[in-house]
């Protein structure tokens, strides 16, 4: 019987194998990786990160200033933005939360280069860095303010924080956000919009009751880069004074007495003559506040619109309204001192009692003035005339309400 070889399927199985092994191989070998791949894992690399890009507005050469600084980053976030004009002042700001914009709290001031240095991360963490310029075209009007008190003064608690502008102003509401008041202690109050006697536009800072003596208050007007309206701009003022002791006048018109109270102490009463009765040479009643102390001053009744003329050198003259209502010396008027009013709207005196009664009060004193015959509350813009409206109409004065 022949015999049947036993190694001829060998090589089969051999083959066979290499066969089942073949794919295996195949799948488990790595070809060359993708650009910017890991050659372990295959996904990609921060190196493949696309560079964050970073907008900023405004831009260019005489951009239009008015406008906050606004930073936005595309592909990625902001860290953290520096903005800052050719004299090294920084513009602060707000980044959000998700890091995609940042933006200035102030805006940018007319006729100013400004850098912009945007720290930024991409999606894969890669770090970098952006900066930038523009500048701002310069104010073709700018908007002058008056303001009181002066700094570094004393004054009397009912002294309000006063600007004037020298023009018009149509954006109240953006002018009186940047407006802000620090005090040395917890005062609450508010800022009124008026028409002032001069025509201008005027808005002050009043307490709501008088300011507590030795308080310490500092005004910042920020207002650089703050458009008034129709394109004229407003540039930063600032001031600090401090209320000094409680001073209040009370002047009553009916019985011909000035009282000076202090600390809520009776000083001294004095017999005064106020403006006749029955016509214009009233006096206003209300409270007045004390604007400054004028020493010897003319007094020309024409001023004032009274047609009897009278030109005269006053000594110690205490201005009240800017209407022409003042505390002074009239020693002409000496025969009606505590017996009536016959003076042409001013309250008068002794020479030796104005003399008196003015080294002790400063700018800022209230006279609170009462009478049956007067012409009528002294108005918020004729001089210090807020006091006479209540607290709720005074706020209703605000922009921002």
């Amino acid at each position: 019987m022949p015999r049947t070889p036993v190694l001829a399927h060998h090589p089969i199985r051999t083959v066979v194998a290499a066969l089942l092994l073949a794919p295996l191989v195949a799948a488990c070998s790595a070809g060359p990786a993708p650009a910017g791949a890991d050659a372990a894992t295959g996904t990609r690399t921060k190196s493949a990160d696309r560079p964050v890009t970073v907008q900023v507005v405004p831009n260019g050469q005489r951009a239009r200033a008015g406008q906050p600084v606004s930073v936005t980053a595309t592909d990625g976030r902001l860290t953290s933005v520096t903005v800052t004009d050719e004299k090294g002042g920084r513009l602060a700001g707000q980044l959000a939360p998700d890091g995609r914009t940042w933006t200035s709290r102030r805006k940018a001031a007319p006729g100013t280069a400004y850098t912009v240095a945007a720290a930024t991360q991409s999606p894969g963490g890669t770090a970098g860095t952006s900066r930038s310029s523009f500048t701002t075209a310069p104010a073709t009007l700018v908007n002058k303010v008056d303001w009181r008190p002066g700094t570094g003064t004393t004054v009397g608690v009912a002294q309000p924080v006063s600007l004037v502008f020298d023009r018009p102003v149509k954006n109240r509401a953006e002018v009186e956000k940047q407006l802000k008041i620090t005090t040395s202690n917890p005062t609450e109050g508010s800022w009124g919009w008026m028409r002032d006697w001069s025509g201008r536009d005027r808005v002050d800072w009043r307490p709501k009751d008088y300011w507590r003596p030795g308080t310490r208050v500092t005004v910042n007007a920020e207002l650089n880069g703050t458009d008034s309206g129709s394109g004229s701009f407003v540039r930063d003022y600032t001031t600090t004074f401090t209320i000094g002791a409680r001073q209040v006048v009370e002047v009553d018109l009916d019985s011909h007495r000035l009282t000076l109270v202090r600390d809520g102490r009776t000083v001294r009463r004095i017999p005064v003559s106020g403006g006749t009765p029955g016509g214009e040479k009233r006096s206003w009643r209300g409270t007045a506040v004390l604007m400054a102390k004028e020493g010897t001053i003319n007094m020309n009744s024409e001023t004032v619109g009274l047609r009897d003329a009278y030109d005269k050198m006053v000594d110690y003259s205490m201005r009240l309204t800017w209407s022409g209502m003042y505390a002074h010396a009239a020693p002409w008027n000496s025969p009606y001192f505590g017996r009536a009013n016959r003076s042409s709207g001013c309250i008068g005196m002794s020479d030796a009692d104005a003399a008196w009664f003015y080294g002790q009060v400063r700018a800022g004193d209230p006279f609170e003035i009462s009478g049956k015959d007067t012409k009528g509350v002294v108005a918020p813009g004729n001089g210090f005339g807020q006091w006479n409206l209540a607290w709720t109409d005074w706020q209703r004065l605000s922009a921002l309400r």
